[in-house]
């Protein structure tokens, strides 16, 4: 079964859509410190025009679940949500992280990943990567947001460091990520296009869930709670 799906990601500061059909795939990527919600919408609707079909002939729809900025994931999954209600379509949220991960082997064959986020508060976001047999990257342990010299080690091999956490602690997290580490990217973009792959497998393995659970995760819970509230 080809899986036909349209992906978006608000995450960070890029702003990104990607639409797979009949085994191809479009896609576009803006960048935007703002207006993310202003952006998304017509990007979506600009591709599914290029590709000559609507929301109606897809079987899911995608978004970056997080770990990302509050607002950022809230706009993604607010509009995937809207949009998959409207054609009554499934979700599959996936981790913006694994999907950055999954970018640096589209980009740069990396075949292990160290995702690293700069958390503010003096933390990152962090999670390990590794290639399938499949040439998609799967997680190697729980996502989490810590200190950045309490980062759990990391395996054996060589190891591609990605996110903007390698900008603001790349000291510190060579010292104690305990892996050789033979490049890092911090200005690599979350992109949404890497996040189709990812979509397709999990569809294809019953992972999608109704629109009302899909749902951020923003793993600095009490963050999250406070701003809520505010």
């Amino acid at each position: 079964m080809a899986v036909k799906l349209l992906a978006i990601d608000t995450a960070e500061s890029a702003c990104s859509a990607a639409l797979l059909l009949d085994g191809k795939v479009l896609s576009h990527m803006e960048q935007a410190v703002r207006g993310h919600s202003e952006r998304i919408l017509p990007m979506m609707q600009s591709l599914l025009s290029e590709a000559g079909c609507s929301l109606n002939d897809l079987d899911t729809l995608a978004f970056g679940r997080g770990p990302g900025s509050f607002t950022g994931l809230r706009i993604a999954a607010g509009v995937i949500q809207g949009a998959a209600l409207g054609a009554g379509l499934p979700v599959v949220p996936v981790s913006t992280w694994q999907t950055l991960a999954q970018g640096a082997f589209r980009q740069h064959g990396a075949g292990q990943v160290l995702s690293a986020l700069d958390a503010r508060m003096a933390e990152v976001y962090w999670g390990a990567y590794a290639l399938d047999n499949n040439g998609l990257m799967q997680p190697l342990l729980d996502e989490l947001v810590c200190a950045p010299e309490t980062v759990p080690a990391a395996g054996k091999g060589d190891w591609f460091g990605v996110g903007s956490g390698w900008q603001a602690y790349a000291q510190v997290l060579r010292q104690h990520a305990g892996a050789n580490i033979i490049k890092v990217s911090p200005d690599m973009q979350i992109d949404a296009q890497d996040m189709v792959p990812l979509a397709a497998a999990d569809f294809m393995a019953g992972k999608a869930v109704d629109p009302e659970y899909a749902i951020p995760v923003y793993l600095r819970d009490n963050v999250a709670r406070k701003k809520a509230v505010q």
